[in-house]
């Protein structure tokens, strides 16, 4: 068949709506591990909406195609063109028709794990975003629903189980052979990239649901044989998620069966397939001894997560993959809401913040800065990205913010009454809430047009004579590729003023303006805003439960951020006052590194943090969180340019060792209050416990006595749970050479066999911070335990490697550059999407210091000139370059 030309820029401006329709599918999938048959059935009809006597045309990708036949009748061969990325059907009649494809295709050698493939042994889908079109030709796009019913059939011994979207209808053998059959129909229209099946040798749990009206729903979770004991906590998170989203959000489970499945080789998380999710089996399997604290809590979130999509993404969806964000960064709200209801919002939104910075941030710094929703792509695959996910859900968390508690769900309450059953856009989505708020909501609308990280400038002035508080507050919106000159946003400014006491004070506007919520609406360049009735001064707590996505500098002093970190009712901006010293503290401490002076004195960060582990009123869990320095990254991006990691990594180590020095009665008697009685559980109150031990156990060890360390050692033989013995062994191999080996060594040989711990042995190796490092990586990429071809092996190893150590993959000399790009281009042919991924890595390339940015620059530049890239790497590489 002709090659097509090479893929080219997708624009939203360019929308048009698809010429036909599909109303219903009916799918005949015969599975076979080198020779799958599908047979296709669309019931098609003309859209009203589109271009009148259009052809039909379909999406395919590495299809062989064996026939076409329309209303019951073969097409001649001119009647259809083929090329290796479409059919078209060149004159149809222009009503309701019938066309039905034969295809073949290969499960076995699909490497890109995207459509049909095979996980060990066991056949699956992933048809988010166009992976549906390499099962059959279709018109791939989401904005095309339609109702499905699915035949799969497999030879009984090899797939015993055979799954499907939606109820069962009916299973049974095949005449005169060893092969059985399954038919799931899903009554609920669904654009083709939720489509999904199953079929293999999978071991499974049930329970039964009652949903909130009394339907009963049967749930499952299927697992590799031997692994249905690992599934508990998954089914606990399941149906916990079920019923929140009934109270929080009033919606309802609306199929008589929910499945989960757990496959060991899956590109992403989870896809949350109409009630069939597919999960990567490291967000369903733990047990005490394979899962620490927070793999229960990343399992327990994903497996929220996708659940919530059943209403947010599947009965309402994207009217195109620009609306990506509509689904996703909803979605992300969503599940950070339940995570936070079931344990602690403070500690939740701490850590989702931190994400948000270390991740989202340096996104919108980057070359690969694009707004929320944007406006033109080459590879869609490409914009699953932190900025959709992370950064769409602050969006939500701002309407939230702007309009309260009520108004926020009438908005959501009116997008689900009007909406369901549709593809809809964002400016559905804020049209509903405008509606049931009298709002007007236009300019709010550009958090999903604009990229980038807004800055707020804030001066606080206290008049004693006038016994008011000024506060001047300025936007600035720095230029992003394609964006330089901008308007100024519609940004909600949370705050309190704290008097001399610790009380908040109250917030009287001298215009009689509503402060009811302490929040304030900056929407111009320049805003002053004044406070009377002031009578002492006030020291302004500024973006609480950071509720607005901004870079916020002040005029607060050193003693004011110190006060806070004291008494600050706001949780949240009581560790950010704590993390501010620190990061102005190491941003010192590396230029002093540079310039071969002393480092400033760090007594104003011992006295927060003494203050915060003495305070017996708080959270072990949020106590750990403050005790965590921020991280070479957050120093990077602070720093901003001519970016040294060398220095980052010596001033930040050494920061380590002094906070332990100078905290150490007070972390001995954290760790010794805070020691286990009973059994294991997974749940907040003992993790917070467990935290703030090892986070106590790791700053001791930073000193580097030989007493700490034996600590560490026992603490590691000893414990009788993964969270302890990881925690202990991540402190011996950042810190204690001596006894590194050794460890390491005992702790592969416990779990060898289990994978998933084994990628934990390998990430951990990928970041430790020392020149023979990248050798003992390559080493590792020969071992029994790596595979290539299984992307939570390269992530662990390689991608660990290049996001998490940055002395490392910044090496001075270029060979960290010079591995990972290699393995992109080794990787490319065989998981375009994974390769994209590690290159990712290279994003803040333009910050480094001259000498590594020449040398980064040369190795993507030999990505980017290597022939016969994928459309994923070469997006990825064009757009790091340009």
């Amino acid at each position: 068949m002709p090659r097509d030309a090479e893929p080219q820029t997708v624009r939203l401006s360019d929308y048009l709506p698809p010429d036909w329709l599909v109303d219903t599918v009916h799918l005949d999938v015969r599975l076979h591990p080198t020779a799958t048959r599908v047979i296709a059935r669309l019931a098609l009809r003309p859209n009203p909406a589109g271009r009148e006597g259009s052809p039909i045309v379909l999406d395919g990708d590495d299809l062989m195609l064996k026939s076409v036949a329309l209303d019951g009748r073969p097409l001649a061969g001119t009647a259809y063109a083929e090329t290796r990325s479409s059919l078209t059907i060149f004159a149809p009649p222009q009503r309701p028709v019938v066309l039905e494809i034969e295809t073949l295709i290969d499960p076995s050698a699909n490497t890109k794990l995207m459509g049909l493939y095979r996980s060990s042994g066991t056949y699956c889908t992933q048809c988010e975003a166009e992976g549906f079109r390499r099962i059959t030709y279709f018109p791939d796009r989401p904005d095309v629903l339609a109702v499905y019913t699915t035949r799969i059939e497999a030879e009984q011994a090899e797939a015993p189980v055979l799954l499907g979207n939606g109820n069962l209808q009916e299973s049974g053998t095949v005449e005169g052979t060893t092969r059985h059959y399954a038919i799931w129909h899903d009554p609920w229209p669904k654009p083709c990239y939720l489509f999904a099946l199953v079929g293999g040798k999978l071991d499974r749990i049930t329970e039964p649901y009652l949903t909130a009206t009394g339907k009963k729903v049967e749930l499952g979770i299927y697992v590799e044989p031997g692994k249905a004991g690992r599934a508990g906590y998954a089914m606990d998170a399941l149906k916990r998620s079920m019923r929140w989203d009934e109270e929080a959000f009033g919606c309802e489970y609306d199929l008589d069966v929910f499945n989960i499945v757990a496959v060991a080789d899956f590109n992403m998380g989870a896809m949350e397939n109409k009630s069939l999710n597919i999960f990567n089996d490291k967000y369903v399997l733990a047990s005490p001894e394979t899962a620490t604290d927070a793999d229960y809590a990343h399992i327990e979130g994903i497996i929220a997560h996708e659940y919530f999509h059943n209403w947010t993404g599947n009965r309402i969806t994207c009217r195109d993959w620009f609306q990506l964000c509509l689904k996703e960064g909803l979605t992300v709200f969503r599940d950070q809401e339940f995570s936070s209801d079931q344990r602690s919002r403070p500690v939740k939104r701490i850590a989702d913040v931190r994400l948000l910075k270390s991740h989202q941030f340096a996104e919108d710094s980057g070359p690969l800065a694009h707004p929320v929703r944007p406006t033109a792509y080459r590879e869609i695959n490409n914009f699953y990205t932190a900025t959709v996910y992370e950064k769409g859900a602050e969006v939500v968390r701002m309407l939230k913010t702007l309009l309260g508690e009520e108004g926020f769900r009438a908005g959501m309450d009116l997008y689900f009454d009007r909406h369901d059953g549709q593809a809809a856009t964002i400016e559905q989505f804020l049209a509903c809430f405008a509606d049931a708020n009298g709002a007007d909501l236009t300019q709010f609308a550009l958090w999903y047009a604009q990229s980038g990280t807004p800055e707020l400038d804030v001066r606080g002035t206290w008049d004693e004579a006038t016994r008011s508080f000024r506060l001047d507050v300025e936007q600035k919106l720095p230029p992003t590729p394609g964006q330089s000159d901008k308007q100024p946003m519609v940004i909600p400014l949370a705050l309190g003023l704290v008097g001399p006491d610790g009380t908040d004070l109250p917030l009287n506007l001298d215009d009689g303006s509503n402060t009811e919520r302490g929040v304030l609406v900056v929407s111009q360049r320049k805003h002053s805003f004044v406070f009377r009735d002031v009578d002492v001064r006030p020291v302004p707590s500024l973006n609480r439960g950071f509720a607005a996505p901004v870079k916020l500098t002040s005029n607060l002093s050193t003693p004011d951020l110190v006060f806070l970190a004291r008494h600050d009712s706001d949780p949240f901006n009581r560790f950010d006052a704590t993390q501010s010293i620190a990061l102005a503290y190491l941003v010192a401490a590396t230029r002093a590194q540079q310039a071969g002076a002393s480092a400033p004195s760090a007594a104003p960060l011992v006295e927060a943090l003494e203050a915060t582990l003495t305070d017996p009123s708080l959270d072990p869990a949020f106590v750990a969180q403050v005790l965590s320095l921020p991280s070479e990254t957050d120093i990077a991006r602070e720093i901003g340019r001519d970016v040294d990691p060398d220095a980052i990594h010596a001033a930040r180590r050494a920061l380590r060792g002094t906070l332990g020095e100078a905290l150490r009665p007070e972390l001995e008697t954290a760790y010794s209050r805070l020691r286990p009685a009973g059994v294991y559980a997974p749940d907040a109150t003992s993790a917070g416990g467990r935290a703030l031990r090892n986070a106590g156990l790791d700053l001791l060890a930073a000193t580097g006595s030989g007493a700490d360390i034996a600590r560490v050692v026992t603490h590691f033989e000893t414990a009788d749970n993964m969270t302890d013995r990881f925690s202990a062994l991540s402190v011996l191999a950042h810190g204690a050479p001596a006894e590194r080996e050794a460890a390491l060594a005992a702790f592969y040989e416990r779990f060898k066999g289990d994978p998933l711990v084994v990628d934990k042995w390998l990430a951990l190796q990928a970041q430790i911070a020392e020149p023979g490092t990248l050798e003992r990586v390559r080493g590792l990429t020969g071992h029994t335990a790596f595979a290539m071809t299984n992307p939570n092996r390269v992530r662990a190893l390689i991608g660990t490697f290049s996001a998490a150590n940055q002395t490392q993959f910044h090496r001075a000399d270029g060979d960290g550059y010079r591995f990972v790009a290699d393995t992109v281009l080794a990787l490319d042919p065989r998981n375009p999407q994974l390769a994209a991924r590690l290159l990712g890595a290279f994003k803040s390339w333009r910050a480094l210091e001259i000498r590594r940015r020449t040398l980064a620059e040369t190795e993507l530049r030999r990505v980017a000139e290597t022939s016969g890239l994928s459309p994923d790497v070469a997006d990825i590489v064009a757009r790091t370059l340009a």
